[in-house]
């Protein structure tokens, strides 16, 4: 059996270059959910960076992002993959400039910061389909752990984004308990966004 790849975060090439290159700008159902609309560019932080694709993703259309990673392993992925990325130069250099890092749990942290918009992508529950989820998110999974507190996080969240807070959940997947409704939804075949309206 071969090994597993080892997990790297990577802004420049795969399926992040390509969606940055192809991706739709700010018509991609993210964009719209974090209130990338109408000229208008908020602040964001990124409660749950992982691999950090949303946010390079933000940060390419003009956004701040501050980017919130707890786990030691990941948050040194992160920063390898950020320095890499502005090593090319250019563009990717650009965006990550638009990008800061954090370490340590975003629930401390984010009463500390300022925030148009708080994005939040939980490790999400296990699939009802027995279908394995891709190699590279049962690694993250392998690293994070299951955010026990996501409901927690959201609630807290509630209170300090200015506009909005955004939950990023399988579309599918039952709502977290003990959060508020969401004004509304944007929904995509796997993924949902729950847009929470905080002004």
């Amino acid at each position: 059996m071969p090994t597993a790849k080892e997990l790297c975060v990577d802004f420049v090439s795969g399926a992040v270059g390509h969606r940055l290159r192809f991706g739709g700008g700010r018509g991609q159902d993210i964009a719209k959910a974090m209130g990338l609309k109408g000229g208008k560019t908020p602040i964001i932080i990124d409660a749950t960076a992982g691999l950090g694709r949303d946010a390079f993703l933000l940060a390419s259309l003009g956004a701040q992002v501050t980017l919130i990673e707890r786990s030691e392993k990941m948050h040194s992925l992160l920063d390898d993959g950020m320095q890499r990325a502005a090593a090319e130069g250019g563009q990717y250099a650009e965006i990550v400039a638009r990008m800061k890092l954090l370490k340590g749990d975003a629930k401390d942290l984010i009463p500390t910061l300022e925030a148009e918009a708080i994005l939040i992508d939980p490790m999400h529950p296990p699939r009802k389909k027995s279908a394995l989820i891709k190699q590279e998110l049962r690694q993250v999974r392998d690293i994070v752990g299951s955010d026990e507190d996501a409901s927690e996080l959201v609630n807290l969240a509630l209170r300090y984004a200015t506009n909005r807070v955004v939950l990023k959940w399988p579309a599918k997947a039952d709502p977290i308990e003990g959060v508020r409704d969401c004004t509304y939804q944007i929904r995509g075949k796997t993924t949902r966004y729950d847009v929470f309206s905080t002004s």
